[in-house]
């Protein structure tokens, strides 16, 4: 693994990915591969309730493997009220997901969630 110089990457790129959480099982929502060659810092990941009557919780993990590995909590079952928005990371907060790692979101209800995350990746 080869993590780029931070003091003069090559290039940055700025990211935005996002999905709807239609199930409740944990779900990538960002992965650095094992031979990327890239860094990635997690600039925002905002969490919405797109369910107009009924909150739902939230969790969010980094894994050390991109594949399997031991997952770490950010956020835990983090509860999103109706048509409410919770912010998870923030630029203020962000984390870097050397090569190797992952992000999982988690929803405790099926098709409540929407989840957008903005990212850099350097190389």
């Amino acid at each position: 693994m080869t993590a780029p110089n931070m003091l003069s990457p090559s290039s940055i790129y700025p990211k935005t990915t996002g999905l709807i959480l239609n199930s409740t099982s944990e779900t990538n929502i960002l992965v650095n591969a094992a031979s990327s060659n890239k860094t990635i810092r997690v600039q925002s990941l905002y969490a919405a309730n797109i369910d107009g009557s009924t909150a739902a919780d939230i969790s969010l993990k980094w894994y050390d493997s991109a594949t399997a590995g031991s997952g770490y909590a950010i956020a835990n079952t983090i509860s999103v009220p109706a048509d409410a928005t919770v912010v998870l990371l923030a630029a203020d907060s962000y984390i870097w997901l050397e090569e190797d790692r992952r992000l999982t979101v988690q929803a405790s209800a099926s098709g409540d969630i929407s989840v957008v995350c903005s990212y850099e990746e350097t190389t």
